[in-house]
């Protein structure tokens, strides 16, 4: 028997219709990016490159080096489609136009 300790963590992943939490028990000292990996996640979704995605931990942007404590979520984040600063002043000029 093992005298590594072992720490229960989650790795999520959504997209709009579909998503999955995975928990899985891993060593202490387990990377985020290691926990993505042994999660399997990316076998049900297609096209998911854990290789360069993002990745944070219940909402704050972390490296994928960064080692996980009990309890964690790693999420996997999806590439922004548009810039929110764009979309924001898209959206502001439009507003201008229809006041005019």
């Amino acid at each position: 028997m093992s005298d590594a300790k072992t720490i229960r963590v989650e790795v999520a992943y959504a997209l709009p219709q579909k998503q999955a939490i995975v928990a899985i028990d891993v060593a202490e000292g387990t990377t985020a990016a290691e926990a993505t990996a042994l999660s399997g996640i990316d076998r049900q979704f297609e096209g998911l490159d854990l290789g360069s995605a993002k990745l944070g931990i219940f909402g704050k942007a972390v490296t994928a080096g960064q080692v996980l404590r009990e309890g964690d979520r790693v999420e996997i984040y999806r590439p922004l489609i548009a810039d929110p600063k764009e979309v924001r002043k898209a959206r502001a000029a439009k507003a201008r136009e229809s006041r005019d």
